[in-house]
């Protein structure tokens, strides 16, 4: 099942293996859609951690793909190089993807030229500042599915540690608030 899933998107992802590097004429991301202090930490290289397929044709449950990795690299300038590999049935599978990048609100857009030409994926994402967590969901084929990527921006923060209270002390009670009456 897993394998036909796979089957459904493969030319969303085939289109990513035969890209070229000459990247298509988009406009730059325009900073406006960000806090100053996101901005920053958004243009990022980032790891790919998991992938699902959401299959609408299908009654079957979303499909996680197994041995997802590679990165993504999100430069200031509205360029990106994807390098995204996923473990099939084959062997390791890469794909190797250059061109540029436009986000408006949640929205985001991939223009690459491949050997088919010029060509465009439509999504959504949501990001963590704090965390440095990226999620972009593509639109897929057929219409109506789609592939949901999350990623992981190096340089993220260390997860905070959470201080223990102060232990009481075993050798003196705890004071007793006094009341009002006498």
């Amino acid at each position: 099942m897993l394998f036909s899933r796979i089957l459904l998107l493969f030319p969303f992802v085939a289109a990513n293996a035969l890209s070229t590097s000459a990247p298509a004429q988009v406009p730059t991301p325009k900073a406006a859609y960000f806090e100053a202090t996101q901005l920053k930490s958004f243009y990022n290289t980032y790891t790919y951690t998991a992938y699902t397929v959401y299959d609408n044709t299908s009654d079957e449950p979303p499909t996680e793909v197994q041995g997802v990795g590679g990165t993504l690299t999100l430069n200031a300038d509205g360029s990106y190089q994807k390098r995204l590999t996923l473990q099939m049935n084959q062997g390791l599978m890469p794909f190797s993807q250059d061109g540029q990048f436009v986000i408006k609100g949640d929205s985001i857009r991939f223009a690459f030229t491949d050997r088919k030409g010029p060509d465009v994926q439509y999504g959504t994402f949501r990001f963590d500042p704090q965390t440095l967590a990226l999620e972009i969901t593509l639109i897929g084929y057929p219409s109506g599915n789609r592939g949901v990527y999350v990623l992981q921006g190096q340089g993220a923060p260390p997860a905070r540690a959470v201080k223990p209270a102060p232990a009481a002390s075993k050798t003196t009670p705890p004071k007793r608030a006094k009341s009002g009456r006498k």
